[in-house]
């Protein structure tokens, strides 16, 4: 059984351009990512799924400067780009990711995986109902139930944009979703990457820890002592899905 991790990652943000290559204490931000999950157990390859435009040739560079593997497809239908990604590489279980997500602590990866290998679920998440901090998501899947949304309807917008969303708001999947730990819970937090103000909010973390593997556990600990951090990115409307 072949086990990919995909980065969703694109140069041409609408609120942060070029955020995935923005660097974080002299580091693109997608660096950090990939350097925090990149010794996870049972997984064969991460893979950068970007897209074919001239903007994201930079990403492909860093790619090839790394070693990196990377597929480029779609800008706009992600659903295509992400599913084309692991059908070129032979996917069996899909670890969907977004290059947003820089700090993603990687034991969460490793949890969603374990769950979804040792059960019978379609669909395992962290992010359907938010407990985690802002930046933490996880997706699990088969490459078989990817495919199963474009056999089974013509595709939505929402399809095309986020990937996802009919797996579980259909009602045909067996969907579960993992909860916070009380120690873990803090869903005021946000280390995503979509604006200046994360970014500012990102760096400041990183700088205080003087190091990039810090865990969630350490993070939620410095922001519940410094709770004014908060106030760096606490009034950022978040896009997505309702």
């Amino acid at each position: 059984m072949k086990i990919n991790i995909s980065i969703e990652a694109r140069m041409t943000s609408s609120r942060l351009p070029g955020k995935v290559l923005k660097k974080i204490n002299g580091v693109p931000a997608l660096e950090v990512m990939y350097d925090r999950i990149k010794e996870l157990p049972l997984t064969n390859d991460i893979i950068v799924a970007t897209t074919v435009n001239k903007e994201d040739d930079l990403i492909i560079q860093w790619c090839e400067s790394k070693g990196v593997s990377y597929f480029r497809g779609s800008e706009n239908n992600v659903y295509e780009r992400v599913l084309q990604t692991h059908q070129k590489y032979n996917s069996d279980v899909i670890i969907e990711l977004t290059g947003d997500c820089p700090l993603l602590d990687p034991s969460l990866i490793e949890e969603a995986l374990n769950i979804y290998l040792n059960n019978d679920y379609d669909y395992v998440s962290n992010s359907l109902k938010m407990t985690y901090p802002v930046g933490m998501a996880v997706q699990v899947y088969s490459l078989e139930t990817l495919q199963s949304v474009s056999r089974s309807r013509n595709l939505e917008y929402q399809d095309m944009e986020h990937v996802t969303p009919y797996l579980y708001t259909s009602g045909k999947y067996k969907i579960f979703n993992i909860e916070a730990p009380s120690q873990l819970y803090m869903p005021e937090l946000s280390v995503t990457l979509d604006t200046i103000e994360d970014f500012n909010m990102i760096e400041t973390v990183c700088k205080y820890f003087n190091r990039f593997d810090f865990t969630l556990s350490e993070l939620i600990e410095y922001v519940k002592a410094h709770r004014e951090l908060l106030q760096i990115n606490g009034s950022i409307h978040r896009k997505g899905l309702a």
